[in-house]
């Protein structure tokens, strides 16, 4: 597997239409996706004193976190409107090697930081709500 690049990793917003279009929010300069999972432990006495999970059970989710420079772009623009509504929409992550994913997530942190004469900077937050597929 080659080597990728980070700043091909990319985070885009859908449009709200079905199918969504996707628009990127940009200005990205770091990005982190985490997919979790929880165990549902089946172990019993027969299981020999060895622990035993069970496949396919349990909660899965996804976060991704992202920093950057503000822009004012439309797409920050309709993240922000997510994050001050609570309104859960349609992300896509690509990737350079141009693998992607999809799903429906929640903004749970939107922050805004900047200094005196330099740019705004923004980090955020987003949960998965159902599914994430990867294309």
């Amino acid at each position: 597997m080659a080597v990728e690049n980070g700043s091909a990793f990319l985070l885009k917003v859908g449009d709200g239409a079905a199918p969504p279009a996707y628009a990127t929010v940009a200005g990205l300069r770091t990005t982190q996706l985490s997919v979790n999972g929880e165990a549902v432990n089946v172990t019993t006495k027969d299981s020999g004193g060895w622990r035993e999970l069970l496949s396919g059970a349990g909660v899965r989710s996804v976060s991704v976190s992202a920093a950057g420079i503000f822009t004012g772009s439309d797409a920050e623009a309709r993240l922000r409107g997510h994050a001050l509504a609570g309104t859960i929409d349609d992300y896509e992550l690509s990737f350079e090697s141009g693998e992607r994913m999809q799903g429906r997530f929640l903004v749970t942190r939107l922050d805004y930081a900047g200094d005196y004469n330099g740019e705004r900077q923004y980090t955020l937050n987003l949960e998965s709500s159902g599914p994430v597929v990867s294309l």
